[in-house]
């Protein structure tokens, strides 16, 4: 098979075959043929919904989307890859994966949609053909359902529809309410789509989502994220893919991360692990430095202490203009009167402390808060994976969970069989060992889910390395 990923010659199984452990999937893609999409859907909610969905308008309106994405030509197969289950799983020696997870392509998007009646028979459609098509190969694919997350209460009845109904046992959560403004809903809807305002489910959310969250932990789900943050003000080119789409699913996965850090969710609900793909690991590391830059410095403690306008000695801010400035304007008598500038005025807001509610006191309580819930999603030609494991960069000493996820489906895989030589790169490269490897193919991408669902392999092909992971 011609490639043209640069690894000709070196397929998946060669690197496979050089380790003493299963490799995991965690990102693979299905590309769910429309006609079949649209044939579940007339099913699931009937004719009137169904033509009402295939004449659906973008959230994103004005915003160059993907063209040319999937894998053609030399490549067709790796098209019929993502469409067909029983190929995949044919495939899946050649390639190098012992078990993979398949995500929706078009419940990226889709899962956003406004209208709730579209929006809650999209889901159902897309679980159900889900729970259908990968019934025969569940020992080496799992299917990852999607629940939109408009309301805690949609958000528990589609997580209960996938889980108790369906059996799925993996899950893609909508991480934010996309909508127009209220003021815009109600002076002028035909405008909505014009005016979006995306707000997170995790913080300053305008409902309690703390049952959903409590909702995944019974049921034994880790809720994934694959957000995409194109359409957002940065990412909203109406004429370049490209430049909306480099880091939007890191943009997408940073807002929801640190939303559930800020909301303190991980302090509230130590148990339940989160996981955020196709971003990398670079944002998060720099994310978990950011916050520590920032609460060494506006931690309550020291906001009191040093930046507190009551505290300004206006007496030497008098003297040193009087020393310094000039007679016109700069004088200390000028100061005196007005001491306090717009970018510190005496008086507290309302929130004070805006790292209370996320649980930390001090710097090592991230390692909890933060480096154990958190999972993150590396495509094979990531070089920043790298920055996951170095634990010098990390204020904790703690190694990110990076997790391989191949994107198989989609347009940035050249060639199927060579995704995984493609990761094993960064071992050649020196840039992270093979114990690091280990972690990004196999011990992350399992302890995302058995952390919260001992079974979640019982059945498979990797139960029993699962098993011995687990001792």
């Amino acid at each position: 098979m011609v490639t043209m990923s640069g690894y000709a010659g070196f397929p998946g199984c060669d690197v496979r075959a050089k380790l003493d452990h299963p490799v995991v999937d965690a990102d693979a893609h299905v590309v769910e043929p429309l006609f079949a999409l649209e044939g579940y859907m007339r099913e699931v909610a009937g004719a009137q919904v169904t033509e009402k969905w295939l004449k659906r308008s973008d959230s994103r309106i004005g915003t160059k989307g993907i063209w040319w994405g999937a894998p053609s030509g030399a490549h067709t197969a790796d098209r019929a890859m993502a469409m067909l289950p029983k190929f995949f799983k044919s495939r899946m020696d050649e390639c190098g994966i012992d078990f993979a997870h398949m995500l929706t392509t078009y419940g990226i998007g889709d899962l956003y949609l406004q209208d709730e009646d579209l929006r809650i028979a999209f889901a159902r459609s897309v679980n159900t053909m889900y729970a259908d098509i990968f019934r025969d190969v569940k020992d080496r694919i799992r299917p990852v359902a999607i629940v939109p997350t408009n309301t805690p209460e949609e958000a528990i009845r589609e997580l209960e529809f996938a889980v108790l109904e369906l059996g799925h046992k993996a899950v893609m959560i909508g991480t934010e309410i996309r909508a127009p403004w209220p003021e815009v809903t109600r002076d002028a809807p035909h405008l909505g789509l014009y005016a979006p305002n995306w707000r997170s489910i995790a913080y300053d959310a305008p409902h309690d989502y703390d049952p959903f969250w409590k909702r995944c932990v019974e049921l034994g789900i880790a809720p994934i994220c694959h957000t995409d943050g194109r359409g957002m003000g940065y990412r909203r080119s109406p004429s370049n893919y490209m430049f909306n789409h480099i880091g939007g699913f890191a943009t997408g996965s940073e807002y929801f991360c640190r939303a559930l850090f800020f909301g303190g969710v991980t302090k509230r609900f130590p148990t339940l692990n989160f996981a955020f793909l196709e971003g990398g690991a670079a944002w998060a590391q720099t994310l978990i430095n950011d916050i520590v830059e920032h609460w060494e410095k506006r931690n309550r403690e020291n906001l009191e202490r040093d930046l507190d306008p009551a505290l300004l000695d206006v007496e030497l801010m008098a003297e040193l203009f009087d020393r310094y400035g000039d007679a016109k304007h700069f004088t200390g008598k000028n100061i005196a009167a007005h001491p306090h500038g717009g970018l510190s005025r005496p008086g507290r807001p309302e929130l004070f402390d805006e790292f209370a509610q996320s649980g930390m006191d001090e710097i090592r309580d991230l390692r909890e808060l933060f480096c154990d819930n958190f999972y993150f999603g590396c495509e094979a030609d990531d070089r920043m994976t790298s920055v996951a494991f170095n634990r010098k960069l990390n204020p904790v000493g703690a190694a990110l969970k990076a997790m391989f996820g191949s994107d198989i489906g989609h347009w940035d895989v050249m060639d199927a069989s060579t995704i995984l030589s493609e990761a094993w790169s960064l071992v050649e490269a020196e840039l992270i060992t093979p114990a690091d490897f280990r972690a990004l193919t196999f011990t992350n991408p399992v302890t995302l889910h058995t952390r919260t669902n001992p079974e979640y392999f019982a059945g498979t092909a990797v139960e029993a390395a699962v098993a011995k992971l687990s001792r």
